[in-house]
C-alpha cells in the first residue's frame, strides 16, 4: 500500500510539473533551467571540491611521521583500486575522461547521458584524487554538471538543440563552482564543447555561470582554488620572453597530448583491469615516492611558485637536502614537467577517473617558472617568476585543450584583474598555434575525431556527424536469385516501385545490381524471358557502405562515385540501400534544429 502510495504520488508531481512546463514560454523554460541547473552544478562542484579536500585530510592526518614517503606508494593505488570496483561492479559503466564523454554524447547520443553520471563520477574522482590519483576534479565535475543537465532536458521531453543547451550549462555551472570564475567556465562551454549556438542561447549560459560561482562563493568563500594577487606590473619589454614562453609551453602541451595517449595506449594493451591497475598503480607509486610533489592535484606546488616559496617544492622529496642547489632544484622541477604527464595517464589509465584540466595548469606553472627563472640566471635580467608562472599556465592550457580564450580568461579571473592580459594573450595564442603545427585536434577530440564522431563548429560536418546510418538504410527494395530468368525479373519489377534490384545469393551475399533503366529494352520481348538470365544483366555498384561508417565517409562515396544509391553491406551480407534523396531529408531536419530559435 505504501509502496502504491508512493508512486502515486510521484506520478502525480510529474504530471504537475510536465503541465507548468507546457505552460511556460520556451524562453522562460530555458532561463528558470539554467538558474536551477547552474546552482544544482555549482553545489555538485562544492560538494565534490569538500569530499576530496576531507577525504585527503583524513588520509594525510594518520600518517605515522616516520614512515615517511613509503606510504605514497600505497594510497594511490588503493584509491585506484576502489574506483575501479566501483565503475566495474556497481555502475557498471566507463566514466573516465569525462569531458571526452560529454563530446561523444552530443555528437553521437542525442545528447543522452546516463543518468548515474550525476553522481558516479563525483564518487569514483573522490576516491581517485582523493588517495592521491595525480588527476583533476575538472572534468568529472564538468561530466556531472552535463548529465544534471541532460537528464533534465529528458525528463522534460524537450528536442536535442535544448537538451545540447542545458548540457553546456550544466558545464558551465560546474566549472564556475569550481574556480569561481563565471566568465571562463562560460567561454569553456563555447569553446571546448564546441557549441554553435545563437546570441539568444548564450544567456542560459550566463546565468548558469553567475549561479554555480554564486553559490560556491557561499558555501566556501571567496578564495578561488587558488588565489594570487599580483605584486609585480607587466612591462613591455618582456614581450620577447613571453612569445619564448608561448613556444615552449606549445611544445610542452604537444608532449603532453602525445606522453598521455602513449602511456594509456600501452596500459590499454594490457587485457586483465587487474594486472593493468598493479602495473599502472605500481608506476604511480613510484613516481609519486620519488617525487612527492606529483601527488594528487598539484594545486599545493603552484601556491608554492606563486607564493614566492618555490624551494618548499622539493621538501619532502629525496633532493631535500640539495634544495639551494640551483641546478638540482631546476632539474627536479623539469623532472616533474615530464613526469606529472606520465603519472597523470597512468591514474586514468589503469582505471582511475580524474582529468587533465588540473595537470595542464600544474604542468604549465612549472613550465612558466623554469623559464623564468633560466633567463634571469643566464641574461642576468630580472623577470616575473611568479607571472610567468601564471602565464605558463595559460600557455599549456591553451595547447593542451586548444581552448586559448578559456585559459586567458581564467588565469585573469583567478588573478583578481587584468594586468596581465597582453602576455596571456600572446603566450595563450603561440601556445595554440605551435601546438596546431604538429596536432589539430585537442586532448579531448583526438579519440573522437579518428572514430569521426567529433561534432564541430562546422555546420555541414556537424549535420554529418549527427546523422545515424539505421534511420536512412532502405530495406523495401526486393532482390533477386542470379539464376533467376528475365521473366521472373519481370515479375518483380511489375511489383516494385524502384528501379533498383539487388541481385543475392543463398547466403544473402550482394552479387551486384540490376537497374530497371538497362533492362528497358528487352522487359517487353517475351521471347527472351526464357533465355536471359539475372547474371547477365547485373552490374557491379561503384562503391559499397557499412552499417556503422560516419556519414561524412559516406557523402564522399557519393561525390566520388557520382550515383544516386548505394548498397549497405555488413560483412558481404546484404543489408539494403542509402540513396541521397534520403540522406538529403534527413540532413534537412538535423540542420533545422540547429537553425531553430
Amino acid at each position: 500500500m505504501y509502496f502504491c502510495s508512493s508512486m502515486q504520488k510521484q506520478n502525480f508531481i510529474s504530471r504537475i510539473l510536465i503541465w507548468i512546463i507546457k505552460n511556460l514560454r520556451h524562453r522562460q523554460l530555458l532561463l528558470s533551467l539554467s538558474l536551477i541547473i547552474g546552482l544544482l552544478s555549482g553545489f555538485a562542484a562544492v560538494i565534490l571540491k569538500n569530499a576530496v579536500y576531507y577525504t585527503n585530510e583524513f588520509l594525510s592526518g594518520r600518517l605515522a611521521a616516520e614512515t615517511g614517503n613509503l606510504i605514497y606508494l600505497a594510497f594511490p593505488a588503493l584509491g585506484i583500486f576502489m574506483t575501479v570496483l566501483f565503475t566495474r561492479y556497481v555502475i557498471k559503466d566507463r566514466i573516465s575522461h569525462g569531458v571526452s564523454k560529454v563530446l561523444h554524447a552530443i555528437s553521437r547520443k542525442d545528447s543522452v547521458l546516463a543518468s548515474h553520471n550525476s553522481y558516479s563520477s563525483m564518487i569514483a574522482s573522490t576516491m581517485t584524487v582523493g588517495f592521491g590519483g595525480s588527476v583533476g576534479l575538472e572534468a568529472p565535475i564538468v561530466l556531472t554538471g552535463a548529465s544534471i543537465g541532460s537528464n533534465f532536458g529528458r525528463f522534460l521531453k524537450l528536442n536535442y538543440k535544448t537538451i545540447t543547451l542545458m548540457i553546456a550549462c550544466g558545464a558551465t555551472g560546474a566549472i564556475a563552482g569550481i574556480f569561481k570564475s563565471p566568465i571562463a567556465a562560460m567561454i569553456f562551454s563555447l569553446e571546448v564543447l564546441m557549441l554553435d549556438l545563437t546570441m539568444w542561447s548564450i544567456i542560459p549560459l550566463l546565468i548558469s555561470a553567475v549561479a554555480g560561482a554564486t553559490i560556491a562563493t557561499l558555501l566556501m568563500g571567496e578564495g578561488a582554488v587558488f588565489h594570487f594577487t599580483l605584486h609585480e606590473p607587466f612591462f613591455l619589454e618582456n614581450i620577447p620572453w613571453y612569445i619564448l614562453l608561448g613556444v615552449f609551453t606549445g611544445l610542452v602541451s604537444y608532449y603532453f597530448t602525445w606522453g598521455s595517449m602513449k602511456v594509456e595506449a600501452r596500459l590499454q594493451k594490457i587485457s586483465s583491469p587487474y594486472h593493468r591497475l598493479f602495473f599502472g598503480g605500481a608506476l604511480l607509486g613510484l613516481l609519486i615516492f620519488l617525487f612527492p610533489p606529483l601527488y594528487g592535484e598539484g594545486y599545493g606546488t603552484l601556491r608554492s611558485l606563486l607564493g614566492g616559496v618555490a624551494t618548499q617544492i622539493g621538501e619532502e622529496s629525496l633532493i631535500s637536502a640539495f634544495s639551494d642547489n640551483y641546478p638540482v632544484f631546476i632539474g627536479f622541477l623539469i623532472f616533474l614537467i615530464i613526469f606529472k604527464v606520465i603519472a597523470m595517464a597512468a591514474t586514468t589509465g589503469s582505471g582511475g577517473v580524474g582529468g587533465i584540466f588540473a595537470p595542464s595548469l600544474y604542468v604549465g606553472g612549472v613550465s612558466g617558472f623554469v623559464v623564468a627563472s633560466l633567463i634571469n640566471n643566464f641574461y642576468f635580467i630580472n623577470v616575473s617568476e611568479r607571472n610567468f608562472a601564471l602565464v605558463g599556465m595559460a600557455g599549456v592550457m591553451a595547447g593542451v585543450m586548444h581552448a586559448p580564450l578559456t585559459a586567458i580568461f581564467l588565469i585573469a579571473e583567478i588573478t583578481g584583474g587584468y594586468e596581465l592580459f597582453i602576455p596571456l594573450i600572446i603566450t595563450s595564442t603561440i601556445a595554440y598555434l605551435t601546438i596546431m603545427y604538429f596536432e589539430p585536434h585537442s586532448i579531448y577530440t583526438k579519440r573522437l575525431a579518428a572514430r569521426g564522431e567529433l561534432i564541430t563548429h562546422h555546420k555541414d560536418k556537424a549535420v554529418l556527424t549527427l546523422m545515424k546510418m539505421g534511420p536512412v538504410i532502405e530495406t523495401d527494395l526486393k532482390t533477386i536469385h542470379p539464376e533467376a530468368s528475365l521473366g521472373e525479373l519481370v515479375k518483380i519489377v511489375s511489383k516494385s516501385k524502384r528501379n533498383i534490384f539487388p541481385v543475392t545469393d543463398e547466403e544473402n551475399n550482394l552479387l551486384g545490381i540490376v537497374l530497371l533503366d538497362n533492362i528497358r529494352d528487352i522487359i517487353f520481348k517475351p521471347s527472351q524471358y526464357h533465355e536471359v538470365k539475372v547474371r547477365d544483366l547485373l552490374e557491379i555498384p561503384p562503391a559499397t557502405v557499412s552499417p556503422d561508417e560516419d556519414m561524412e565517409s559516406v557523402m564522399k562515396k557519393f561525390e566520388d562515385s557520382g550515383v544516386w544509391n548505394l548498397p549497405v553491406l555488413d560483412d558481404k551480407k546484404y543489408v539494403g540501400f542509402i540513396s541521397k534523396s534520403k540522406i538529403f531529408s534527413a540532413y534537412r531536419k538535423i540542420l533545422l534544429q540547429f537553425s531553430s530559435e
